[in-house]
């Protein structure tokens, strides 16, 4: 399996009539790129219909989230009329689990509080009730329109781009963005942020090998927790930078991006915001920050806008 610029290409066509081309914002951290205003509130609706649109109708499919994939693939399902199986941790955000439920998916709670766990997990079972498997990150159609499509439009939007930093899980919008960036302008620097009890691709990146499991941890940040993809791994080595952040960075970051920009970012979504804020990128005029996602549990969000006032 691999991505390419036509696969990408194609990819940004289709979704052209299908996902929203977000808007680009001015910012003390750089130019953010706002896909918290994305259909379903994240990115990952991209490579979710992306991925739909090259399956059989009427398919059924299943996967694991943690939330925003489940979402975006459950909104896909429903335009194409097909039913999906969405299985998530037990720790899943409340209000990305009530987002899945209301757009028609059934939503499974694993056993398990992690990730990983919960992927293993829920590929069997969907294997033993024949559903479609659609990866979160691990696919190459997943991958040209989550982060692919997304790529084409930064270079769109800002052409004098020299940065593009990107908050990292399993890798899947960050190798559809390298892919991209790769082909079209190579010299710009690409940085992926991890959360700093779960660095998977940093880890891999020190051991040459790629991490793919790792245990949970306690985080409200479940866009960030679990292991790296395979495929993503081979994609992005030699050709990206690592940051990580603490969860406490990932709050101030949120607080940060609702009082100067009045806009809404769950934990995950605001993980690049956190590093440059935080000092670990450099940053200026022509850096892209990515703010991934907005959905969160109005608590979460409470939480971190009190402990800014609290601090004050």
């Amino acid at each position: 399996m691999t991505v390419t610029l036509q696969a990408i290409e194609q990819a940004a066509i289709y979704l052209r009539d299908h996902v929203a081309k977000t808007p680009v914002e001015a910012s003390a951290v750089g130019v953010l790129k706002l896909e918290n205003r994305q259909v379903t509130g994240s990115f990952k609706v991209r490579g979710a219909l992306w991925k739909l649109a090259r399956t059989a109708p009427g398919t059924a499919v299943a996967a694991a989230s943690a939330g925003n994939h489940g979402l975006g693939l459950a909104y896909a399902a429903r335009l194409r009329g097909a039913a999906a199986t969405i299985y998530v941790p037990s720790t899943v955000d409340a209000a990305k689990a009530r987002g899945i439920l209301a757009l028609g998916a059934t939503l499974v709670r694993s056993p398990h509080a992690g990730y990983d766990d919960t992927a293993a997990w829920g590929a069997e079972r969907a294997a033993n009730d024949g559903l479609s498997w659609v990866s979160a990150y691990e696919d190459p159609d997943i991958i040209a329109g989550n982060g692919g499509s997304l790529a084409l439009e930064i270079l769109d939007q800002v052409p004098d781009v020299d940065t593009i930093v990107v908050p990292t899980g399993g890798g899947g919008m960050l190798a559809g963005v390298v892919t991209a960036v790769l082909a079209r302008r190579p010299a710009v620097r690409v940085v992926a942020v991890q959360h700093e009890g779960c660095p998977a691709l940093a880890w891999s990146l020190a051991r040459g090998q790629v991490v793919t499991h790792t245990e949970p941890f306690d985080t409200a940040a479940g866009g960030l927790e679990g292991g790296f993809g395979a495929l993503n791994f081979e994609i992005v080595r030699g050709h990206v930078d690592t940051a990580t952040v603490s969860e406490a960075e990932l709050f101030e970051a949120m607080r940060f991006l609702w009082d100067e920009h009045r806009e809404v970012a769950e934990p995950s979504g605001a993980a690049a915001i956190a590093a440059v804020r935080a000092g670990r990128v450099d940053a200026g005029p022509r850096t892209v920050v990515v703010v991934t996602g907005r959905n969160v549990a109005r608590a979460t969000l409470v939480r971190a806008l009190q402990e800014g006032r609290d601090a004050t």
